[in-house]
């Protein structure tokens, strides 16, 4: 499994967020706290925008608190919308490839969880995949094929419809397979300006998620605290585990929601699989 934060707001050093916090998500990559393992060393993505109509990654293979290339880069790119993962492999091999975040155009993705018994499955969720869209996939990763089926199902129009859509037919899929909760998921998705969470599991227990809470509320009951002061009042993270321990900073997303946020503004709704 993996840890990762989508963060958008005024524009930051990723380095204040994938550094500088208690909880880093650096340090989550090494003692994760709420995660499936402990540590997320099978190496690292860092998505951003800046003055491109796509975004910039830069991944590698290596740990992320081994890279010192990260550091460099996360000190010097400012950006109003960041994705950052680290992983911990559930098969798919480490590679360049396998990292996230996944791009296609303006999008960006990125998946903590897996699909369970994915040998079992592979074949017949990639043959669903959009003939146009298929030869792009770089990797082995289920990650990828998940991006890639939501992608043939309209991302890039309606997210919600289409990953609930790609989530019902890798469930479907594998029931016909014998293969019983498929499906683990928190997966955070973005064009750029507005970001998209999930939190599902076909079981019912997915994986930690948390978005931070109102950033003029949290300056008035932590005046001292520094980081704040940097932040603008619509600036918003989701997160797999909390950056800090900062009392009321952050909220638990509910398991089965999807959390909209844009422009400073976050709305949940109930996410449920639909069958395609």
């Amino acid at each position: 499994m993996c840890r990762w934060l989508a963060y958008s707001g005024s524009p930051i050093l990723p380095e204040d967020l994938l550094f500088e916090p208690v909880n880093s998500l650096v340090v989550q990559s090494k003692h994760s706290q709420m995660g499936a393992e402990s540590v997320n060393g099978d190496g690292f993505g860092l998505g951003w925008y800046g003055a491109r109509g796509t975004p910039g990654r830069y991944r590698s293979t290596e740990p992320a608190w081994n890279d010192l290339n990260l550091r460099e880069i996360s000190a010097q790119a400012p950006s109003g919308l960041i994705f950052a993962h680290v992983r911990a492999t559930s098969g798919s091999p480490v590679q360049q490839t396998n990292c996230h975040p996944f791009r296609h155009g303006r999008w960006l993705w990125m998946h903590n969880g897996g699909i369970a018994d994915f040998a079992a499955v592979k074949r017949d969720l990639t043959l669903a995949v959009d003939p146009a869209l298929f030869p792009q996939i770089a990797g082995s990763a289920d990650s990828e094929l998940f991006f890639y089926l939501a992608l043939t199902f309209g991302l890039e129009e309606d997210p919600p419809a289409a990953v609930a859509r790609a989530a019902g037919l890798i469930e479907e899929t594998a029931a016909r397979r014998g293969v019983e909760n498929p499906l683990q998921m928190t997966v955070a998705t973005t064009d750029g300006e507005t970001t998209w969470a999930f939190r599902y599991a076909s079981d019912g227990n997915a994986r930690s998620l948390f978005h931070s809470t109102d950033v003029d509320t949290l300056r008035h009951q932590h005046p001292d605290h520094p980081v704040l002061h940097d932040l603008s009042p619509d600036s918003r993270i989701v997160v797999s585990e909390p950056l800090s321990d900062l009392a009321g900073a952050w909220r638990e997303i509910p398991q089965s929601t999807c959390v909209v946020v844009r422009a400073g503004r976050e709305e949940e709704r109930e996410f449920r699989p639909t069958r395609p």
